[in-house]
C-alpha cells in the first residue's frame, strides 16, 4: 500500500504561506483521527521582506476567516480592517461628450424579473438618473452616507448585502502566524539554501543555513516572485501574461486620513499609462500605482502618482515593486504545490490575490494525494487552476479592450494592441448581439455573468456603438413589470441604508471601541466626536 502524506512543508511566509497553514491546518488537519494526523512545518526566511499582497480582498473572505477559526471582531481589531462594498472605477471610459464616466462593480447580484436579466430592461428602459448598480445593491447609498453594510449589534458574519474587507496585509500576516502556532504549526526561521531532488525527480529535502537537512513529503512553494522550487529547482515554466497586459509596475505609499469618514470601498482610478487604488482602512489609507514601464519612467510615474495623491503624501517616496504577471504552465509538479506569487499573479484590478491564494489551498484540499501523488490528481489540479487564473485574466482584459480613451498612447494600446484569449474574444463578439450568459464562460468561479452585466453597463458600452442592431431580440419585456419594481427595490434599499450604521462607529463597536451610552448616543443621531486612530504608515503593499 502506499503511504499516506503525514507531513506537509511550506516554503515562505506572508499572507500566501500563512493562509496557506491556516487552512490545511482547519480544513484537512484539525478533524483528522491522531493515527492519521497531519504535521505542517513552515519555514520563513528571517532576512528576505516579503511583497505585502491583498489590502483588499473579495466576498468569499468571510468564509475564510470562519473557516480559519477567526472572529470577525479579532480580524477587524487586529488588521485594522475595514468594510469593502464594491470596486469604484473612475475615468476607465468617457461619454459622448469625453467627460470621465464612473461606475461601481458591486458584490450583489442583479436579480432577474421572470427569467429575464436585469441589465436587459436597463438598457431598453433605463431608470432616470440611477445607475444600474442603485438598482438592486445598496453600496452606493452606503458610501454616499459613508455607512456600512449593517446597523449595530448585527453580530458575527450576518447575511445581508454582499461586502469584502479591506486589511492591513502584514498586520494580518501575524495574526494567521499567531492562530496558526497556537495550534500546533511548526514554525522555523530559516534560509533556504539548496533544494535536494531525489533520483525520480521529487523535492526530497531542503538544505537550511542554521536546521541542516529537511526532508519533506509534501512541499508548498511560498517564495514569491522568485519560485525557488516550482520555477528554480523543478523547471515548471512560467506563462507570461505580457501580451494580454500591459502593466508590469507598481509603486505603493500609505497615507493619513484627511476626514473622519472612512469609504466603504476601493476606488480605481485610471491615469495617463495605468491605474491608482485608493484602499481605506481603520486607521490609513493605502494607495498605489500600476503602471506600464513601456508608457511611462519609474520618475515620471512617480511624478504622476503623487500629484494624484496631493497633499496627502508630501514627504513620501513610493517604493518600486516589479511584477511578474502569468501564471506557471504547472502549479503542481512532482510533490511541489506552488501558492501564491510563485504560482503567479494578475495585476491587482479586481483585488484576487488573496483569493487566489484560498482557491489554491482548497483544490489541493479537493485532490489530495497520497504519497505516490497520483497523476489524475495533480493532472486536474493543474487544469483547475489554469483555468481560475485565466478567467481572472480575462475579466482584467475586458476593462481595458473596452475602453475608448484616446487622450493617451497607454490607452490606444491598451486597446488595439493588447491581445484577448480567444475565448473572449468569442464573447466580445457575441455580447454585441446579447448578455452575457451562464454557458459563455468556461469558468465562473469568482467572475459570474452577472458580473460582466456590471461592468459592461458600467462602462455604457452598449449606449456608445458596441451593440448590434436587434440586440437581444428574443427577450420580452414588460415595461409596467419594470418600474414597479424599480419602485419597490429602491424603497427597500432606502430603508436598509437608513438602518445602516456609520462606517468608522460601526468598525468602532466591532472593535470592541463603541458600546453603552456612547453607542446609545451614536443611534438617537447625537454628534460624537472620534479620535481619528493613529496612521501606521507600514511597508508598501500591492493591492
Amino acid at each position: 500500500m502506499t503511504a499516506p502524506i503525514r507531513n506537509i512543508t511550506i516554503v515562505g511566509g506572508g499572507t500566501a504561506g500563512w493562509l496557506a497553514a491556516a487552512l490545511l491546518n482547519s480544513l484537512l488537519c484539525e478533524k483528522r483521527p491522531q493515527q492519521d494526523a497531519i504535521e505542517i512545518t513552515l519555514i520563513e526566511s528571517p532576512d528576505i521582506p516579503t511583497v505585502g499582497v491583498g489590502e483588499a480582498t473579495v466576498p468569499n473572505m468571510p468564509r475564510t476567516l470562519a473557516d480559519c477559526g477567526i472572529s470577525e471582531a479579532q480580524f477587524f481589531r487586529c488588521c485594522n480592517s475595514s468594510f469593502k462594498l464594491g470596486v469604484l472605477f473612475d475615468h476607465w471610459n468617457v461619454d459622448e461628450t469625453g467627460a470621465p464616466i464612473r461606475y461601481v462593480n458591486p458584490f450583489d447580484p442583479p436579480p432577474p424579473i421572470d427569467g429575464v436579466p436585469l441589465a436587459a430592461y436597463y438598457l431598453k428602459y433605463g431608470a432616470g438618473d440611477l445607475e444600474f448598480a442603485q438598482l438592486f445593491s445598496p453600496c452606493l447609498d452606503l458610501r454616499e452616507e459613508m455607512r456600512g453594510p449593517r446597523p449595530f449589534r448585527a453580530g458575527e458574519y450576518p447575511r445581508g448585502p454582499g461586502f469584502a474587507y479591506h486589511l492591513d496585509a502584514g498586520k494580518f500576516a501575524a495574526l494567521l502566524r499567531e492562530t496558526c502556532v497556537a495550534r500546533g504549526v511548526h514554525h522555523v526561521y530559516d534560509n533556504l539554501q539548496e533544494v535536494e531532488l531525489s533520483e525520480t525527480g521529487d523535492v526530497a529535502a531542503l538544505h537550511l543555513e542554521k536546521g541542516g537537512r529537511h526532508a519533506v513529503e509534501l512541499v508548498l512553494d511560498c517564495t514569491g516572485f522568485r519560485g525557488l522550487i516550482i520555477n528554480q529547482a523543478l523547471g515548471s515554466e512560467f506563462l507570461s501574461y505580457s501580451k494580454y497586459l500591459a502593466n508590469d509596475r507598481a509603486m505603493a505609499v500609505q497615507v493619513p486620513h484627511l476626514t473622519d469618514d472612512i469609504e466603504p470601498m476601493t476606488r480605481s482610478t485610471a491615469l495617463g499609462a495605468g491605474w491608482t487604488w485608493r484602499v481605506p482602512l481603520y486607521n490609513r489609507v493605502g494607495t498605489g500605482y500600476v503602471y506600464s514601464s513601456a508608457h511611462r519612467t519609474d520618475e515620471a510615474a512617480r511624478d504622476e502618482f503623487m500629484q494624484w495623491v496631493g497633499p496627502a503624501g508630501e514627504g513620501l517616496e513610493p517604493r518600486v515593486i516589479p511584477m511578474r504577471v502569468g501564471r506557471n504552465r504547472q502549479n503542481w509538479v512532482r510533490n511541489c504545490v506552488a501558492v501564491g506569487l510563485s504560482s503567479g499573479f494578475i495585476e491587482p484590478l479586481e483585488s484576487t490575490a488573496i483569493h487566489l491564494v484560498d482557491m489554491s489551498v482548497r483544490q489541493l484540499i479537493t485532490y489530495f494525494p497520497d504519497t505516490s501523488y497520483p497523476d489524475p490528481l495533480r493532472a486536474r489540479y493543474n487544469r483547475q487552476m489554469e483555468r481560475l487564473y485565466d478567467e481572472v485574466r480575462d475579466f482584467i482584459c475586458l476593462h481595458y479592450a473596452l475602453g475608448n480613451r484616446t487622450d493617451s498612447q497607454y490607452w490606444i494600446d491598451a486597446r488595439e494592441e493588447l491581445k484577448v484569449s480567444d475565448a473572449l474574444a468569442e464573447n466580445l463578439a457575441l455580447w454585441r448581439h446579447t448578455l452575457p450568459q451562464a454557458g459563455d464562460l468556461d469558468s465562473a468561479v469568482l467572475f459570474s455573468p452577472q458580473v460582466y452585466h456590471a461592468v459592461l453597463l458600467g462602462k455604457r458600452v452598449y449606449d456608445m456603438g458596441f451593440k448590434a442592431e436587434n440586440f437581444a431580440a428574443g427577450y420580452a419585456l414588460d415595461e409596467d413589470r419594470w418600474w414597479d419594481f424599480v419602485a419597490r427595490n429602491r424603497a427597500k434599499l432606502a430603508q436598509f441604508t437608513n438602518r445602516a450604521a456609520n462606517h468608522r462607529h460601526l468598525l468602532r463597536e466591532i472593535r470592541g471601541e463603541l458600546m453603552g451610552r456612547e453607542r446609545r448616543a451614536v443611534e438617537r443621531g447625537e454628534t460624537v466626536s472620534v479620535a481619528r486612530a493613529e496612521a501606521e504608515l507600514a511597508d508598501s503593499s500591492l493591492l
